[in-house]
Parts: C-alpha cells; structure tokens; sequence
C-alpha cells in the first residue's frame, strides 16, 4: 500500500463525526414548520459542501489512475463508512466501473449538502433521463430509455391512471 494512503485513512476516520448535536429549539408553529418544507421542496440550495462539515478536499485525493484496485476499494469503503457518520450515503449503479464510482463519490465533498440527525440524504445523480445522465452507458435507466421508443410515447394517453407505460 501507498504510503499516503496511511495518512488519507487517518484523515478519513477523523472526519468521521463523533456525536450528533441535536439543536435546541424552542416549539415551532405549524406555519413555520410549513414554510421549512416549502423551502425544502422548493429546492432552496443548501449553504455549505459536504468537505465543509466533514473537513476533507477532494484535492488530497490521489486520482484513480494512481491506485490500485484494491486500494480504490478501500478508500471507497472507507469514505462510505465516514459518510455514514454524517447520515449521508451515495447510490450508485452496480456496474459503474470501479474508477468512476471513486472519482464520483469523491466529487460528493464538493456537492452542497444539508446535514441532517435523523434519516439519511443520499447523493442519488440519476434523474432519469438516461442521455443526460453521469453515469453515461452504465445508467440504470438507460435500458427502459433505449427499449421506449416514440410509439409507446404516443399511447400514454392510453395508459390508466396510476400505471407506468413500462
């Protein structure tokens, strides 16, 4: 193993948080609660990076042409584990080559991020429009994308209420 590494796992596990701090607030009215969640559907951007809270650049992060399998694999589980602590997690697809899916979950310590203490917030990139997606050919969705063509588009007028056309 790469020396570095020593030191990139020991960064990793001191980025892990150790207790989670429940604010103390006072008792909310019903329309204050209402107008979080309205600014939380709204998709108000949260303020801060997920490096932020947790203290790590993903510039201190060897890039994946310089590790070994093995060693991707243990940064990536690794920075899973840290990503827990923080009730945060990152889907994936199963089939995202191994370098990527490093590269990719490494990039989430620059994606704003709200922290929460209940529940998890997973960084979830598929939105279902397999052209656009990151994850190019190894898109989930691509599959359904690709066997849907303009026909089965033009009989969705067709399809009963509350049922998907595929």
């Amino acid at each position: 193993m790469h020396p570095y590494l020593t030191h990139l796992f020991t960064d990793i596990a001191a980025a892990c948080r150790d207790e989670i701090v429940i604010e103390q607030k006072g008792p909310i009215s019903f329309e204050e609660e209402m107008e979080e969640i309205e600014r939380w559907l709204e998709g108000a951007e949260p303020a801060h990076s997920f490096g932020y809270y947790c203290g790590l650049e993903s510039v201190n992060f060897p890039p994946p042409e310089q590790l070994t399998r093995e060693e991707m694999e243990q940064v990536i589980a690794a920075f899973r584990q840290m990503m827990l602590s923080w009730n945060l997690d990152i889907d994936l697809p199963a089939s995202l080559p191994l370098p990527m899916a490093y590269a990719i979950t490494i990039d989430t310590l620059n994606m704003k991020t709200g922290i929460v203490n209940s529940g998890f917030i997973s960084f979830d990139f598929c939105t279902g429009y397999a052209p656009d997606c990151i994850f190019k050919q190894y898109c989930p969705c691509l599959k359904i994308w690709n066997e849907t063509d303009d026909d089965d588009c033009a009989d969705m007028t067709e399809v009963p209420p509350g049922e998907l056309p595929f």
